[in-house]
This record gives structure tokens, sequence and C-alpha cells, in this order.
């Protein structure tokens, strides 16, 4: 009696947990189109097709793909990965045990020790430079390829390494997340005054994130407003960021890729020239890891978190 009692009351459930369901999901759609990520052309960045080739040797290379296929569950087929790969904290573990390989750095990948691992799929970034996407292409690897601008753009590349590792439901499960945590963060600052932002990834010369980049993506749905209009990622000069007079200074965290001392932070509050800057006299220059701003990984709904409180700390007291 007590076990169909409890079976009736699980499938009672059903229809509401359906319907919660659904009620997150179009409340993601409304900052982020899913159904058209979802939807898309099975095409990577460079056009190439994406397909399910139940991959049992994956070689990313890129830090950003290697953190995608760990978090969709496709880790342990992974056999090599870059110098730069270091997260989740698995991946330096299996390093060290020798259970994964290095191919060589994020623009500097060798070839031959791509194929000495024998790889049925590689997950390669425009970093590594088309030549070596076409060379491997050539030499017949399945090779699939990203170049992601946009938070949106991210979330496409995750569902297209989901489908082409088996991972599709879990890849579809982590861009929800990453919406959902998106979501509950523009919810919160939505009614703040815009905060003027400027995003440095390092000092000498000065490149900042500007428009139709990812970086971008973090500040406005943080509740913040890009203080440079330039599309990219480019150069300005001491004289330009001077004029552009941010509220906020967000600089990577130790050389501008990570790692040591926080260089650009002590530029930034040690440079005279930038002593009247409203940033720097109101001590309003903060320091964010570099692997999570800079990387086009599922982690940017992590910087969007830091960078809110960055912004409008009074909202998260």
């Amino acid at each position: 009696m007590k076990t169909r009692l409890f079976i009736f009351l699980i499938l009672i459930s059903l229809p509401l947990i359906s319907l919660c369901e659904e009620k997150k999901r179009v409340e993601v759609e409304e900052h982020f189109n899913l159904s058209e990520i979802f939807n898309a052309s099975l095409v990577d960045d460079t056009g190439y097709p994406i397909k399910n080739v139940n991959p049992e040797r994956i070689v990313s290379l890129a830090p950003s793909n290697t953190e995608i296929l760990f978090a969709i569950g496709a880790g342990d087929k992974v056999v090599g990965v870059t110098d730069y790969c270091n997260y989740p904290p698995e991946v330096l573990e299996k390093k060290e045990k020798g259970e994964l390989a290095s191919v060589g750095g994020y623009s500097t990948v060798n070839i031959e020790r791509v194929l000495a691992l024998n790889p049925d799929l590689v997950v390669a970034s425009y970093g590594n430079g088309l030549e070596t996407i076409e060379t491997l292409r050539n030499l017949g690897v399945y090779v699939i390829a990203f170049d992601p601008r946009s938070i949106e753009d991210v979330m496409r590349s995750i569902y297209l390494i989901g489908v082409a590792t088996g991972k599709e439901n879990e890849a579809k499960e982590l861009v929800k997340e990453m919406g959902e945590r998106i979501k509950k963060v523009k919810e919160k600052v939505k009614n703040e005054k815009k905060v003027r932002v400027a995003h440095l990834i390092w000092h000498d010369p000065i490149w900042v994130s500007g428009k139709g980049t990812f970086a971008d993506d973090v500040i406005e749905f943080a509740g913040g407003i890009n203080v440079f209009n330039f599309t990219g990622w480019k150069v300005v000069s001491v004289e330009d960021l001077i004029a552009a007079n941010p509220e906020v200074i967000v600089v990577n965290s130790g050389s501008g890729m990570g790692g040591g001392r926080n260089i650009i932070y002590e530029w930034v509050i040690s440079d005279e020239r930038l002593k009247g800057v409203e940033a720097v006299k109101n001590g309003r220059v903060y320091v964010i890891d570099s692997d999570i701003i800079s990387r086009p990984s599922y982690r940017l709904a992590e910087a969007v978190e830091i960078m809110a409180r960055f912004l409008h700390p009074e909202v998260w007291k």
C-alpha cells in the first residue's frame, strides 16, 4: 500500500516538475536565445560540419575547450591538452601522473605530438592558427574549431562540443546553468545605476576589452558600461585611459594570463599619470582571475557574478 502511495505521489508531481523546468527555460530565454543555440546549424566557426563521432581519444588545443570537455563529462576521453590547460584541478593531477600528454602551447601546437596521440577528435580554437587546423584536417584528423566573441557564442560552442562528443544533453544542461546564473545577476542589478568600467588585459602596451567581446558582455550583464566603444581587444594609450576616466578598473590577475604578482594592478595604482582617474582616486581598482574572465568557457557566468560584486557591492551586502 505504501509503495503504491509513493508511486502515486511521484506520478502526480511529474507535471509540476515539468512546469518548473519549462518556467526556468522561458525565463532564461528572456536573456539568451537558447532555442536558436540548440537548433543552429551543426557547423563550427570555420564552417566545418559537426557530427557525433563517439570519440575515445580527444585532444584539446585550448584551455577553454579543456574546461568544457571536463564539465560535460567527456574528460575521461581527453588524452592531450596544451601547456596552459590547468582547470579543472583534475587536469593538473592527470598531467602529473602522465595520464594527459601536453601537445605544446596555445599558439605553438606541436602537430607531431597531436598525431602521436592518435585522436579521433581534436577541439581547436582560432588562436591555434588556421594553418594548424587545416594541416591536421589534411592529415585526416577530425578537427572542430571555435572563435566565440560573445557569451551567447560561447554557449553555442559548448553545445556543439557536446554534439561532437556524444554529450549533447550534458552540454545543454551546462548552457542552461550558465543562463540561470547570469539571469540572476541581471535581475539583481537591473535597477542600479550603470557603472563605467575599463577592463585591462595588459599594461605595456595597454590592452583593453572593447565592444563585441565576451568580456564586454560580462561588464554589461553585471550592470556596467564599457568606457571603450571600439570593437574587439585593442591597444590604447595612457591618455586614452585617462580621458575615458572609468569609475571602476578591472585588471587581469598575475601577468595578464594568471600566475605570480598582480603586475597590471601594481602598475595602475602606482603610475602617477593615473592618480586623477576616478577609479584610482576612489580605490575602485579590482583584480579578477585571468582564467575566468579571458577564457571563452562556462566560467564566464562566474565572471559575471564577480564583476557584479565589484560594480555594485551595495546589492550584495
